[in-house]
């Protein structure tokens, strides 16, 4: 078996694995990345994201970042257990000293670091920017990298590169390496045509979560997993193995293991990130011709989740949304709507059904019913204008104009699996923790393989949680380097 020793080796070359090799290799550390694509497909998902970032200016996050971090941080907690949390972990009953909850020090790490890893970032040539996003409604500000993330996968690499760290490509992990007294000396791999080898060294996995592996998700989120799709190409490479190999010595979990980041997209359409965020304009009708949900509760960056999730409860996991001309006159509405591929037209509602496969009676029957309940007011499809239907179950709370203008559009929608939710439990230096709480020596992770969400995503929190603890990990494992 081929043996190869490093400082640090790191799984994944997403933005996450990237920022600990470029973070460690600054430091002096010999650094290993394997990386499961190509070298022409390496980034992972990180490749095909806007990088969407949730921060008020380039040194700051929003003000509701960290509250809104700790509201989606844990399922139902025992209340007594709440106290304990706010305990030392050492101090702490034995039961709470790994509880699957994302720990108060964790998400102030995260806050506390996302100002200097943007400035660091910066230090290498990525430039960032309050750029046009595909939200035409929002509540809160994006901070987005000139360029996307390929910009921040192509830029990391090409600082890891200078640095001389050493890529391995199409090499997957397949077991962590532990030494006599229970710290992680370095993992096992198989490399396409090679064979397997050893990696030695400190080891951080940055691999993902199990987007792309059919098996997890319908043993974690269930069978109707089978109705959800990848955001990208690049997330069929997540296949949860680092989440397994962790959980193989003993690894702590945090994060719904039974939920996943949620987006409206063209299940016709093969382009990375199809979304489809024109639905609060027209209204979203089921296989049956038959309204489910408010359509615009809100701003549509802090309610596409929840909508799109009432997408996923439907007949085959489908929805279309059903628009008329006057969509069309929206400022901009072509930011919201990424698909390749044309509306469904025609000049009747009777005719779309018919073309969408929707009993025509039905749709008719359910357009009527929501123009009858539309109301005048002043319409403002920029800002949240309150113009709601009235008597109508469930209601339109936001841009209720009748549909009554030919015309007539509708997009399929289903709902993408841009993450999964569940994965390992970290402490505020990304370092992999037990069933007992503490630390693995010699392990660390960052991205999406560390489980932080329950219920519902903070928006444009996922970029910056792989950058800060991916930065944190190098940092770390670099600075204990001569202790293994």
């Amino acid at each position: 078996m081929k043996q190869e020793a490093f400082d640090l080796v790191v799984v994944g070359c997403g933005v996450a694995g990237l920022s600990a090799a470029a973070a460690a290799a600054e430091q002096g550390a010999r650094v290993a990345v394997l990386e499961r694509a190509p070298k022409e497909e390496r980034g992972g998902q990180s490749r095909y994201t806007e990088a969407y970032l949730r921060m008020r200016s380039e040194s700051e996050v929003t003000e509701d970042f960290e509250t809104l971090m700790a509201e989606n941080s844990s399922g139902y907690v025992d209340p007594d257990l709440i106290g304990e949390i706010s305990r030392p972990a050492d101090a702490r009953a034995p039961y709470a000293r790994a509880l699957s909850v994302v720990e108060p020090d964790v998400i102030g790490s995260l806050a506390e670091n996302a100002g200097p890893t943007i400035a660091w970032l910066k230090q290498f040539g990525i430039r960032f920017d309050f750029l046009p996003t595909q939200f035409l409604t929002k509540s809160q500000p994006r901070l987005l990298p000139v360029g996307g993330g390929l910009a921040l996968v192509e830029g990391l690499a090409a600082r890891a590169e200078q640095l001389g760290v050493s890529f391995f490509y199409e090499t997957a992990a397949t077991a962590l390496d532990m030494d006599q007294d229970g710290r992680v000396a370095g993992l096992f791999a198989r490399t396409r045509g090679l064979g397997p080898a050893r990696f030695g060294g400190q080891v951080v996995l940055a691999c993902g979560g199990f987007e792309g592996n059919p098996e997890m998700l319908a043993r974690y989120i269930g069978p109707r997993a089978v109705f959800l799709r990848p955001i990208c190409k690049g997330a069929n490479f997540n296949r949860g193995d680092g989440i397994q190999m962790a959980l193989d010595v003993g690894a702590a979990t945090s994060g719904d293991f039974g939920s996943y980041h949620a987006e409206p997209i063209d299940p016709r359409s093969g382009v990375s990130e199809p979304s489809v965020f024109v639905f609060p304009y027209g209204i979203l009708v089921n296989k049956d011709g038959a309204r489910f949900v408010d359509e615009a509760p809100g701003t549509v960056d802090a309610h596409y989740e929840p909508v799109t999730r009432r997408i996923f409860e439907q007949r085959d996991g489908l929805a279309y949304v059903i628009l008329d001309a006057k969509h069309t006159r929206i400022p901009n509405y072509r930011l919201s709507i990424r698909t390749n591929k044309a509306p469904i037209a025609a000049d009747s509602i009777a005719e779309l059904a018919t073309a969408i496969g929707i009993p025509a009676a039905a749709l008719e029957s359910t357009v009527a019913r929501y123009n009858g309940a539309c109301v005048p007011g002043e319409y403002r499809p920029l800002e949240l204008d309150h113009l709601a239907t009235s008597g109508l179950r469930p209601p339109k709370s936001n841009w209720a104009l009748p549909i009554d203008e030919p015309p007539f559009h509708a997009y399929p929608i289903i709902s993408a699996n841009v993450f999964t939710f569940g994965g390992l439990k970290i402490d505020a230096e990304a370092r992999v923790l037990n069933g007992d709480g503490e630390v693995i020596v010699g392990l660390y992770a960052a991205g999406e393989i560390i489980g932080t969400f329950y219920r519902h995503y903070p928006g444009a929190t996922s970029v910056l949680k792989g950058l800060v603890f991916g930065r944190l990990a190098g940092t770390d494992a670099a600075r204990r380097r001569n202790q293994m």
